[in-house]
Order: structure tokens, then sequence, then C-alpha cells
């Protein structure tokens, strides 16, 4: 396999080597390594990255349209099929806390391949999984292999850009990754017609093998050995509780997390809404699901044009507000019906749309404050956004798998959002965020 990233730097000379005794200065933003890339450079970086991570939607999604099928199966309950993908929200946020840390103290690579191997592991186990209660701990841990890839990649942008060049970055990051779940269940139908359920995970493990070999031929190390962290668990320690200590920090984490979870609860009720309450086969759902996905990836793209004219805080409340009218909308069409379902795929693409604009503006401006730690700081950040959708999923099936149900955590995500925005963070305190460097200094 060709370098993905031939114009890049080699393993040898890592992107971050160019930036090791970068200062931070108290008026002017310094340079950081991605600035001395190319646009071909950052194109191809999009690709790997995007690639890598593309991982955990699929995980998380490509066995939706199954969902059903595995219910009667297992001849178990709704409730308990979800859990599944609580279980892997779950893993993904537990292992997030732990990777984090790790990629700071030893680099980013070697955490990313050894999580995905472990990913390709839990894929094949369960495919023999004789229950839903093993099933569900094998979900566990796909969401700790899986965890890698988007810690890894995180920290790598952050490695490389900073204030609104990572907006920007992550934005077309989340072009390419957000093709998932726009794939997934349509992959996930697709297979369904040729084999059960048990064929998505053989599909999944079989991609796990080919994210292996990329990520061992195509990624460079990005934080050289000057920049890692050292201290061990007293370390990771003092970081996370300095990350907690910060009350902006933690606000916009939080942010980030309720957003993430308005979009995880329409990904575990939608499947139930959409075809038990209005009739749509596989095929129909994974294209319903499919077109909120592009409003998504829509919103992240616009979310770059926007960067170029307002600050990424005045994006972030409009967004946030936006995201709460659509969702209480949605809660008056669900319980009136009124409208039927496209009403009711409208105003869900509109939060979908408003979370797409919030995802990579409120990660942005909260790591912009601790390019010390960028492992551990995503790592939270992660964590947080996985934690709080891991609730939200089964709060889903608690509540019941109707459009009320799905449609009242979708909207209580984006209100509790704009709340911790208003009264915890006070967009008034974001001002100038974006201008400060915040570079890794050198250890």
């Amino acid at each position: 396999m060709t370098h993905c990233v031939s114009a890049a730097p080699s393993r040898a000379q890592p992107y971050a080597d160019r930036d090791e005794t970068t200062q931070t200065t108290d008026a002017t933003p310094t340079s950081t390594p991605g600035d001395l890339m190319s646009r071909e450079q950052r194109l191809k970086l999009v690709l790997v990255l995007g690639s890598l991570i593309a991982v955990g939607p699929l995980t998380i999604d490509m066995y939706l349209p199954a969902l059903p099928a595995i219910v009667t199966d297992f001849a178990t309950t709704s409730a308990a099929v979800q859990l599944t993908l609580t279980g892997t929200l779950a893993g993904l946020a537990i292992g997030q806390l732990l990777i984090g840390p790790l990629s700071d103290a030893v680099g980013r690579r070697r955490p990313l391949i050894a999580g995905l191997l472990l990913h390709i592991v839990a894929s094949a186990l369960c495919v023999i999984a004789p229950n839903v209660a093993v099933l569900g701990v094998l979900r566990v841990v796909q969401g700790l292999g899986v965890a890698a890839t988007a810690v890894v990649a995180m920290a790598v942008v952050r490695d490389l850009f900073t204030g609104s060049a990572f907006a920007t970055m992550l934005s077309r990051l989340l072009l390419v990754m957000g093709a998932a779940p726009v794939l997934a269940p349509t992959l996930g139908g697709g297979v369904l017609r040729w084999t059960d359920w048990r064929g998505v995970f053989v599909a999944l493990a079989a991609f796990g093998v080919l994210l292996v070999a990329l990520a061992t031929l195509a990624l460079p190390e990005t934080l050289p050995p000057a920049r890692r962290q050292r201290g061990g668990v007293v370390a990771t320690v003092m970081n996370y509780g300095g990350l907690l200590r910060d009350r902006v920090f933690v606000g916009l984490v939080l942010v980030a997390g309720l957003a993430m979870a308005a979009l995880f609860a329409y990904v575990a009720g939608s499947s139930f809404v959409l075809q038990d309450t209005y009739g749509l086969d596989e095929q129909e759902f994974a294209l319903a699901f499919g077109a909120g996905a592009v409003g998504l990836i829509g919103a992240t793209q616009y979310n770059v044009r926007l960067l170029r004219r307002y600050p990424s805080q005045w994006i972030l409340v409009t967004s946030l507000v936006a995201g709460t009218v659509a969702g209480l909308a949605l809660v008056v069409f669900a319980a009136t019906g009124v409208g039927g379902l496209p009403a009711l795929l409208v105003s869900l693409w509109l939060v979908l749309a408003a979370a797409g604009l919030a995802m990579p503006n409120a990660p942005a401006l909260a790591l912009s404050r601790h390019g010390e730690a960028a492992g551990t700081a995503s790592a939270l950040l992660g964590a947080v956004q996985f934690g709080v959708g891991a609730i939200a999923a089964p709060l889903v099936g608690v509540l019941g798998t109707g459009a009320v149900a799905m449609a009242l955590v979708v909207a209580g995500g984006m209100v509790a959002a704009l709340l911790v925005l208003l009264v915890v963070v006070r967009p008034s305190r974001l001002a100038g965020l974006e201008a400060a460097p915040a570079v890794a200094v050198a250890h």
C-alpha cells in the first residue's frame, strides 16, 4: 500500500517534530505544525483519519436495521437489545478515558493499532454470541477497542491545529466520518439481504483488518517523545483534575455530550419508530436514516463557510437555539401526529443539522484551552459524549419505543445543552477564546 500521506513527513520526521519547542505567547498566536502542511497534505490527512474514525459510527449504526430481528432471534425485549447499543457507547466512554492519557504518554500510533486489534477480536466473537447478554458484553469490548480511533483522531488534529483551523479540520473530518452513518444502515440492510444479523459483525471484523493495515502504513506519529507526558498514574490523575477544575472546559464538554445524546437518542429509537410505528421496511428505514445523516453532514460542511465570517461561539449559541426549537416541534408532531411521517422526519432533520453545527465548535473551543494534554482532554471530551449517549439510548427504551419517547429524549438533549451553555459556560466567557494559541509546550 502506498503511503496515504505521501507528501507529509515520514514517521522518522513526523508533523509534530516541526513544532517541538513552540511556546505560547501573550498576544500573537504562534504557528502550528498544520500551518506548514499543503492543501493536498491536509486532504490526505483528513481521508486517513476519516477512514479510521469511521469504524466507530459503523460499529454503532450498521446493525440498526437488524435490531428487531435480534429481538426475535433471542426471544427477548426491545429494551434488552437496545442495551447492546448502550454497551457499545459505554465501552467507547470508558475506553477513551484509558486510551487518552496512554496516547499522551506513548504516542498516537500504538494505542490506535492495539484498539483496532481488540475491536476485530470482539467483532468476531459477536458472530457466535449465544444470547443477548453475551452480545451485550462483547459490544462493550467492541466499544473499548474502537475508542482508540476516536481519541487518536481528535488528538492528532489537535497536535497539528488550533482555534478556527481546528474547527475547520474537524468539520472536514466529520464530512468523511459522516459518510459512515449514511452508509452503515444501508450496508447493514444489504448484508441482511444475504445473511442474518451475525453477518454484520463479520463485515465489521473484515473492515477492522483493513484499518489496521491503513494505520500501520499511512499514519505518521504526530507526538514526538519530547512532548509526551511523564509521571504515570499520578500525572494522569493530575491532568484530569486540572481539566475538571476548568469550568468553561467542563461546560463545553457537557454541551458536546448533550448534543451527542440527542443524536444517539435518534439512533437508538429510529429503527423501532420508523419500522414498527410507521411501517417502513429495512431498506426504507436505511434511506430515511441516511437522509438524516446527510443533514448532519451538510451542516458540518456549512460550518466551514460560517467560520470564515463568524466566531465559533456565535455559531454554537445559534445552533443550540435552533436545535431546541426544532426539538420542541418534534415533540409536538410526535405527540399529536400532525403532519404524519414527513413532519416528524423534517423536524428530526433540523435537529440533526443543528447538532452538526454544534458538534465541531464545542470541542474546538474546549480543546483550544488544553493543547498541552490533547489526548487526555480529547479522552474526557469523548468519554462524556459517549457516556451521556449511553444514558440516552436506554432512556428511549425505558420510556417506550414510540415516537413520543424518542422525541422527548432528542429534544431534552438539545434543551439541556442550551441551558448548560447559557448557565454554566456563559457565552461572554468564550469571547476571544479562539485567538488563544494553546499550542502544546514541550515537556
